[in-house]
């Protein structure tokens, strides 16, 4: 019987740093030649646009695919079986496959498909890895803290509600089979000791936790972990399966794309950018600008009020210079006010 090829799965919340760990491993592949599928939720392939520019062969930009037609949990029979089919008819099949999920997305109902006849004598799903913002857990987000939760509810009646976020987070945490913690270096002794005992207080006994700075992790630690995770769902549940719900929507998110005319000073856009975080409740923010005098892309990831921005590639010869940025957050944010204070 022809051997299985592995899969891993990437998960974690908005900014936790997936694609910065992906970026990571395909660096550091050892040889291994490995078929990317990175779910983007909205309409610009951010994430696979940074991981493209790797210049990496142990995955090119033919092994890149992805899915931008919303969350992966979501669209498994229209995208995800059609993809992995395509995959494993390729004559230059992978030695591995890895799964970016969108920070949204529930990883239990993308592990469950792997059960489909089309793929499950082909494919097992080797690991489910879930990062974690070790800086945002520490600052009380996403944390399982009815203190805190009450706490928001009464600053905003709009979550008179369980709080879907929180249970997003608990989800991704209880279908892992290797947590990380990223993001240590921003944390001292003390707030690393309490984050880890807070995270391995809500862990299944299987799984592991490592830290981890700027994603970067050993891919022996990522890769080999042999869970065959497909088969093990009855220990991964997810809040929807364990009250008896059996359909995930997205109806608390909403994403959307400003764009901005013209090349924009450097300074002056992150500035405007971070002003408007500050005013508003945005998640996620993330994009591309053109910035006068350089031939260079300027990349801008926002994760809370934490804004970084860096160049990552050259702009292509065909390649039209434009600023586009994607914002994610809470379906109650003003969308309306957003763009107007993106646009300046």
């Amino acid at each position: 019987m022809t051997e299985k090829i592995p899969a891993t799965v990437i998960t974690g919340f908005l900014g936790a740093g997936k694609t910065t760990l992906v970026r990571h491993l395909l660096q550091n592949a050892g040889g291994r030649r490995i078929a990317l599928i990175v779910n983007e939720f909205g309409d610009v392939g951010v994430d696979g646009e940074i991981l493209k520019a790797c210049g990496n062969d142990a995955c090119s930009e033919d092994d890149i695919i992805e899915l931008a037609n919303g969350c992966i949990c979501c669209t498994v029979a229209d995208e995800f079986i059609p993809t992995m089919e395509k995959l494993l008819a390729s004559p230059r099949k992978p030695d591995h496959i890895v799964i970016e999920t969108s920070g949204l997305a529930l990883p239990q109902p993308l592990v469950r498909a792997f059960n489909w006849p089309e793929i499950k004598s082909r494919v097992t799903v080797d690991g489910v890895v879930t990062l974690v913002d070790g800086k945002a857990l520490a600052e009380g987000r996403f944390a399982d803290d009815e203190e805190a939760v009450a706490a928001a509810r009464a600053a905003d009646p709009n979550l008179d509600h369980e709080n879907p976020i929180e249970e997003l987070f608990e989800d991704q945490l209880n279908c892992a089979d290797l947590v990380v913690l990223n993001k240590t270096d921003l944390l001292d002794s003390a707030g690393l000791a309490e984050v880890s005992a807070q995270l391995k207080a809500q862990l299944r006994k299987a799984t592991k936790l490592v830290n981890a700075t700027h994603g970067e992790i050993d891919p022996a630690v990522l890769l080999g972990v042999k869970a065959d995770a497909a088969i093990d769902l009855h220990n991964r549940q997810s809040h929807h399966e364990m009250e008896g719900e059996q359909q995930h929507d997205h109806d608390d998110f909403i994403t959307f794309i400003v764009d901005l005319p013209g090349a924009l000073d450097q300074k002056a856009l992150l500035t405007r950018i971070a002003s408007t975080i500050e005013a508003h409740d945005i998640l996620r923010l993330k994009g591309f600008a053109a910035v006068p005098g350089s031939e260079a892309r300027l990349l801008i990831q926002a994760v809370g009020p934490r804004l970084t921005s860096y160049f990552d590639r050259p702009w292509r010869a065909n390649e039209k210079r434009e600023t586009r940025l994607v914002v994610i957050g809470e379906k109650t944010m003003d969308k309306a006010a957003i763009e107007k204070s993106l646009r300046g």
